[in-house]
């Protein structure tokens, strides 16, 4: 008899009540198999990658070619200078695709170790939160490949022509700058969730958040400047106005859920309240 989702989420939740009663010893355990699980998740799909590496590779390029084709400038293609710099490309290649690819399989399994030492409030939140998770960060990728390191190249292509350059690009600079800004993007892009799981806990409140609005700007474009290899200030301001964006946008999300809270309490207690009077 096949089960319906309703049947496999209280299974699951039963399983996570039958480890909340595990010794200490027993938790380590079930952490270093989580561990080994993560991990082989991630090779697995590093392995899965192995096998079109030519055909990722050719995707990768695709900024490069689109920001040379948006500045009307014919590409020479991506060159290497150090005998080992291919190795360096593959690398960031096999951790960017192994960690998207794995990444699904990484969150259901921490979700599952973390579940028994949760609250019911917090067991509330921990699922969707995975799915919302893996979505912020697919969309961080897509972002930073299809915008950001676009308009980072077009710019410093127009650069080099305005200084007559010739412009001859190694791979693993580039690789390395598309590579660890789609990553980046991809890790702030969970901006919104963190800080509206962190007000639905009641840990920080809206107000908090608002008055430390200037110290996150800092933080932002400090953050973008690790992010960008290049260390120009237009890749970096197109890193940090995104993040600066989307911490707006958590707090707008925060202060709907505080206002339905209030709405909900005075449902509760209005009337209560009339009574005192």
């Amino acid at each position: 008899m096949n089960q319906t989702p309703i049947d496999k989420k209280e299974e699951w939740l039963e399983e996570v009540d039958d480890r909340s009663t595990m010794g200490f010893l027993d938790h380590l355990e079930e952490l270093r198999w989580t561990l080994f699980k993560c991990a082989a998740a991630f090779f697995v799909a590093v392995g899965a990658i192995v096998l079109f590496i030519g055909n990722i590779s050719e995707f990768l390029n695709g900024p490069y070619y689109q920001a040379f084709e948006a500045q009307g400038v014919e590409s020479g293609g991506l060159f290497m200078i150090s005998p080992l710099g291919v190795f360096t490309v593959l690398i960031q290649i096999l951790v960017l695709g192994g960690l998207g690819l794995s990444m699904p399989a990484m969150l259901y399994f921490l979700a599952s170790f973390i579940a028994p030492a949760l609250k019911k409030e917090e067991m509330r939140v921990l699922l969707p939160a995975c799915i919302v998770a893996f979505l912020l960060f697919l969309g961080g990728l897509i972002f930073s490949y299809t915008f950001i390191v676009p308009k980072a190249l077009e710019f410093s292509i127009r650069m080099n022509r305005m200084l007559d350059y010739e412009i001859m690009w190694t791979a693993d600079r580039y690789y390395s700058l598309l590579v660890w800004t789609m990553l980046g993007m991809g890790a702030c892009f969970q901006f919104p969730l963190v800080v509206y799981i962190l007000v639905y806990l009641r840990i920080v409140t809206t107000e908090m958040l608002s008055k430390a609005r200037r110290y996150m700007i800092v933080l932002f474009f400090f953050l973008s400047a690790l992010l960008t290899p290049t260390w120009d200030p237009f890749t970096q301001a197109l890193v940090a106005l995104p993040m600066w964006f989307l911490y707006e946008v958590s707090l707008f999300l925060a202060r709907r859920l505080e206002v339905r809270r209030e709405k909900e309490m005075e449902e509760l207690f209005g009337d209560d309240d009339e009574g005192f009077d």
